[in-house]
């Protein structure tokens, strides 16, 4: 099958076409004839900084964690899906799991789900990684209707998708961005936006919460941009974050009585932990976007397999609006 291979890692690296052994089914797996891939940060990470991460795979590696695709063959045990399933996930191009920018990849079928039948593939394979982690940060801080919600970075990849859930959920949702266009996408998505570079936490807390702070902030700048989370929460307020390394002064946390919740939704993937938890969150997430609750935004290019080079630069530049995805088949 054709696929497109790391050789080696590091800011130059580049992406090489090669033919390589189509992967065989094996028992709680199935076979996916991938049919879109998307971009996410941390893949642009690997390709950078390879081994420097803990989760970069041995080169040669096929990169890339999500797609959408349909089923070719059932392993052994699988009693969930058959030939035809039409399924969406993130499901490797870490550690040792071969990824998905490929024409075939053999998939734990405990990290996958049936795609929404309302979307497209090319929708579909946008979701994954960023609607779990999503989903997750706005379980774990237990948001409930008629809260208000605040989400930093409300036009991002992970940040779209949790301002759509948060107003799902019957949550107040507002949500930072730094440009009129960020905050046309924020407008059109259902929330209110706050431009905080004109706009200080303390000003835009004081207008729309009357001081009291919002009672979840879902973080999806993270680093320093904590801080400021830490500043626009409610007492005994709940913070989500995606991106917390770095070193931090926690005692505005502690005065507040904040409760942080850092979500890496990789690690059933890494360590082979509870990952039917994702098969259950991706078969809720299809629901809600069957519901009409959650559609991805997508970036206006297109990108062949082959171009995989080009949807990574994409992504880096910063001038991507909504995930960027590479279409495996020419009919798409």
């Amino acid at each position: 099958m054709k696929a497109m291979v790391i050789n080696n890692y590091g800011e130059d690296a580049t992406f090489e076409a090669a033919e390589v052994e189509k992967p065989s089914v094996k028992a709680g797996h199935v076979l996916v004839k991938i049919a879109a891939s998307s971009v996410n940060t941390v893949d642009t990470m690997i390709r950078t900084m390879g081994k420097e991460l803990p989760l970069s795979p041995d080169p040669p590696a096929i990169l890339g964690m999500d797609f959408a695709g349909t089923i070719e063959a059932v392993g052994e045990g699988v009693t969930n899906y058959a030939v035809g399933d039409e399924v969406y996930g993130c499901a490797g191009g870490l550690a040792d799991l071969p990824g998905m920018l490929a024409e075939y990849a053999v998939v734990d079928s405990n990290l996958i789900a049936r795609k929404p039948k309302s979307l497209s593939m090319r929708e579909a394979a946008a979701l994954p990684l960023v609607a779990i982690t999503a989903y997750e940060g706005l379980t774990r801080a237990g948001i409930q209707a008629g809260q208000k919600v605040l989400v930093h970075g409300g036009s991002g990849g992970v940040g779209h998708v949790a301002l759509q859930l948060a107003k799902y959920f019957g949550a107040d949702v507002y949500s930072t961005g730094g440009g009129e266009p960020q905050l046309q996408l924020i407008r059109e998505l259902g929330a209110t936006g706050i431009n905080y570079k004109t706009e200080s936490v303390e000003d835009y807390v004081a207008r729309h919460t009357e001081g009291a702070g919002f009672e979840i902030v879902f973080d999806s700048v993270g680093g320093a941009n904590l801080t400021n989370s830490f500043e626009a929460a409610a007492l005994n307020g709940q913070i989500a974050t995606t991106v917390s390394m770095c070193e931090l002064d926690l005692n505005p946390a502690h005065f507040k009585g904040l409760s942080l919740h850092v979500v890496f939704m990789l690690i059933p993937m890494l360590h082979n932990f509870r990952r039917e938890d994702h098969a259950k969150i991706l078969t809720r997430l299809a629901e809600i976007v069957d519901d009409g609750g959650l559609k991805p935004v997508l970036d206006e290019n297109h990108y062949s397999l082959e171009q995989a080079g080009d949807a990574h630069a994409r992504l880096e530049s910063g001038r991507a609006m909504g995930k960027v995805v590479i279409d495996h088949s020419p009919s798409l």
